[in-house]
């Protein structure tokens, strides 16, 4: 069996990089990105990485690309529009146990909605907060701390996260 297995991940991993020149975690060379999207019930054309991990209740709109290595909790409720791009290792929080903790157990794990809308760009390694909006056609550059909510067509880079600008597309945003 061990040997099957094997076989079947080294012919994977030829025809991926010969492909595309890239090498993946093993499950990314079983699971099918847009399958996994669909069985999520995510909008059409989306993709999620075998290796994200998704809790509760999240909702992902159309042709959204979901990075590798992410966290999506939604345990307090998470939306993420349509032709969004979230990067690699972004973590995306809807809960938060420091009251929990510094009470000893005391208090309950805190939890507020994140709501990112369409055409917004997630830079790497970037952590959203419980209750943070972003508004649509945002940036936000990668190792950003976002801890408050973040207008429409806003650039903000940073930890914590702060505005610098507009996000202005090379290209109009389409109709």
């Amino acid at each position: 069996m061990f040997e099957k297995l094997r076989e079947f991940w080294l012919q994977r991993r030829r025809e991926v990089d010969g492909r595309f020149r890239r090498t993946l975690p093993f499950g990314d060379y079983v699971v099918d990105r847009w399958e996994k999207a669909r069985e999520l019930g995510f909008g059409a054309g989306t993709s999620i990485y075998d290796s994200a991990l998704v809790l509760g209740e999240v909702k992902v709109g159309e042709n959204t690309w979901i990075g590798p290595s992410t966290v999506l909790d939604g345990s307090g409720g998470l939306s993420i529009g349509s032709f969004c791009s979230i990067s690699a290792g972004v973590q995306i929080y809807t809960h938060d146990t420091l009251q929990w903790a510094l009470t000893g157990g005391v208090a309950s794990p805190e939890r507020a909605p994140v709501c990112i809308g369409d055409r917004c760009y997630i830079g790497p390694l970037s952590v959203i907060a419980k209750g943070v909006t972003i508004g649509n056609g945002c940036v936000i550059g990668a190792h950003s701390l976002v801890l408050m909510d973040v207008p429409a067509g806003s650039k903000a880079v940073g930890a914590p996260c702060r505005i610098i600008g507009p996000a202005v597309p090379l290209f109009p945003a389409a109709k």
